[in-house]
């Protein structure tokens, strides 16, 4: 059975309060309906001042997910660490995690849009320095004994349900973030396949004397829409695909490596390129992939389109892969 994912950013161009506030409760009937059908996993993320009204508050979400499931987790990825007040960013983990059971996920990143950091006057030169503060907070904060912090001495309650600490991971394309991972003892998620820098990351663990892994994502990770008839769909719905490959590439430099990086220009390039896949549910089946990440809301896709395609591979696909 392959991990199944499915993910909400909440993009929604050009709308109102009353569209987005549908398009949030949407969402969660989604992510209920994915937990009563066996999915594995809500994966959300965090990015700020987008006009498409990308979501900004990941862990708000999360937290509204775990109320209307009792098995799914969540994963955010990736929180922008050094956004974060470090003591502020560990109670609400460890309140999320106590709320859950201990199905919250975090992936730390440090971001990419210098833009993100002006908007909360932090210093983009500086974030590397915070990211490793973070770190070294959360993991010091969650253990319930008082530690330094800035020169002071904190002790932060309530501990979090997960022992020794809720699931953390590093995030990154880089071997600075390779070697941060390693030196904190924390797992590596790198944003794209890259085995040259999974094995880079080894021998930081061999040097640094910590233990950790690597949650990688597969050569081919496509993020998928289901549809009977994928030409139709591709004609009516392409656009809200494009709308969001559009964004992150206009977001990422030469330098970002990432699994959803599209170069993609028109539609039909877009559905050529394969980062983006409309498939039927007898096409799904058949990828045999280890991980499937639908993505139903994408770019502003229509609500009851979002529905369709969550459906089919609820009632289509998952029987099929024995969920």
């Amino acid at each position: 059975m392959p991990v199944t994912v499915v993910r909400f950013n909440l993009v929604e161009p050009g709308a109102g309060r009353a569209s987005l506030a549908a398009r949030y409760r949407a969402a969660l009937e989604m992510a209920a309906y994915a937990d009563e059908h066996g999915i594995t996993t809500v994966q959300t993320e965090e990015h700020h001042g987008a006009d498409n009204n990308w979501l900004p508050s990941p862990f708000a979400f999360a937290g509204a997910v775990f109320g209307a499931t009792r098995n799914i987790a969540v994963t955010v990825s990736a929180v922008i660490g050094p956004l974060h007040d470090p003591l502020r960013l560990a109670e609400e983990i460890a309140v999320l995690d106590l709320l859950s059971g201990g199905r919250l996920v975090t992936v730390a990143g440090i971001g990419y849009r210098p833009e993100e950091y002006a908007l909360f006057g932090v210093d983009w030169k500086r974030r590397g320095r915070l990211q490793d503060e973070l770190l070294d907070t959360l993991l010091k904060a969650w253990t319930g004994e008082e530690f330094e912090y800035r020169g002071r001495a904190v002790r932060l309650t309530p501990r979090p349900y997960t022992d020794p600490h809720p699931l953390l991971l590093v995030g990154g394309s880089s071997e600075a973030a390779a070697r941060r991972a390693a030196r904190f003892g924390l797992p590596f998620f790198p944003s794209a396949h890259l085995p040259e820098l999974e094995a880079y990351y080894k021998e930081r663990l061999a040097e640094y004397g910590t233990e950790g892994w690597t949650m990688m994502p597969a050569a081919e990770t496509p993020l998928l829409h289901l549809a009977e008839d994928p030409d139709r769909a591709w004609a009516e719905y392409g656009g809200h695909f494009l709308h969001e490959a559009r964004t992150y590439a206009s977001w990422q430099s030469g330098q970002i490596r990432s699994a959803v990086r599209s170069t993609a220009s028109t539609v039909a390039e877009l559905r050529a390129e394969g980062v983006y896949r409309i498939l039927t549910p007898a096409e799904c089946v058949a990828l045999g992939a280890d991980s499937l990440v639908l993505h139903p809301l994408a770019g502003g896709m229509p609500v009851e389109e979002g529905w369709r395609s969550l459906r089919l591979f609820a009632e289509r696909v998952l029987p099929e892969l024995g969920g």
